[in-house]
């Protein structure tokens, strides 16, 4: 029943509830707590000139945004933390085994949403739960399940993504020292790193789709209802789209859309917080963390469901 799955009039319905609360501007009035976490996360490791990537920035930043954007208190943002580290199994490859981890850790995370919810509605405030349930449209309004379900939603789908886009970007970047100084030197070059740096290694390989019909593609039919595995990755670097599609370049106008938001109907809802995310992180990171070089192998997950680095050490110029 979460938003990503459904279909049709009640997938509308449910969107066109929520889109006004996924604003531009609506992530916009995050940025000031964005670049403070960043900032608590950075200062240490800008003196010692050298971190873990994945597990001093990438693994440690999503979470309390996702968590300041629902109004959770600070005390709480670890528990938020553990959850989301549990039930993002689901998209793993040992779910038989994992189950009981994943669905305690759902059990908790609704038993605590249940509980925000209900004070919300006795004392709205200026956080995304209480948008949610002021939301409204021709007087229809989410279930109190619907609310829930989005929120948790939220949680997960706003979490491991940007944790793996980030760390695989700056594995990119520290491997093209030219881009890395560019961007550290040029911070308005920002968004048109993210654009580039998701185009060039996005860490969903693959989006699903079903066949609404018999569909022929290479001389192959394709019949309708059947599950078709689109290589976004492959679609990134096609020649006859983007020029030079095999060269990293953060200068590259990001005139051509790019997939790993998805597209249609089911386009990211969260995808403006997303990109101011990996704005300010990378460029705050190339600017604080100059000459970079790495101090051991990077590690990477399985090129299944969501990828990217496991471990990432670097190496820098301290005390910026």
């Amino acid at each position: 029943q979460s938003i990503l799955g459904l279909e049709g009039e009640t997938h509308h319905r449910l969107r066109r509830l929520v889109s006004k609360a996924f604003t531009p501007r609506g992530a916009e009035r995050l940025r000031t707590h964005i670049v403070n976490v960043l900032t608590e996360l950075v200062d240490p490791l800008a003196a010692a000139g050298h971190c873990d990537i994945v597990s001093d920035i990438a693994r440690r930043y999503p979470t309390p945004i996702i968590c300041a954007l629902l109004g959770v208190p600070r005390q709480d943002w670890q528990l938020f933390s553990a959850w989301t580290d549990a039930i993002k199994k689901v998209f793993e490859w040992d779910v038989a085994n994992d189950g009981p981890v994943i669905a305690a850790a759902w059990a908790e995370l609704d038993a605590y949403l249940e509980e925000m919810v209900a004070q919300r509605r006795d004392n709205l405030t200026d956080d995304l739960i209480s948008e949610l349930i002021r939301a409204e449209d021709d007087g229809d309004r989410l279930s109190h399940r619907e609310l829930i379900i989005l929120a948790g939603t939220l949680l997960i789908a706003g979490t491991d993504t940007t944790r793996n886009q980030l760390a695989a970007a700056v594995y990119f970047l520290r491997d093209h020292p030219d881009q890395w100084a560019l961007l550290g030197a040029h911070p308005e070059l920002a968004g048109n790193a993210v654009h580039e740096l998701m185009r060039y290694s996005p860490i969903v390989f693959a989006l699903a789709r079903t066949a609404r019909e018999d569909v022929e593609l290479g001389g192959v039919i394709i019949p309708a209802g059947s599950l078709v595995m689109v290589n976004i990755a492959a679609a990134h670097r096609d020649p006859a789209v983007y020029d030079e599609p095999d060269r990293l370049d953060i200068t590259r106008e990001p005139s051509t859309p790019i997939l790993p938001f998805g597209s249609g109907a089911h386009y990211c809802l969260g995808s403006h917080l997303a990109r101011l995310e990996l704005v300010e992180a990378l460029t705050m990171l190339t600017r604080r963390m100059p000459n970079p070089r790495p101090t051991g192998p990077a590690c990477w997950k399985q090129m299944t469901g969501i990828t990217g680095p496991t471990v990432l050490p670097l190496a820098f110029d301290p005390g910026h």
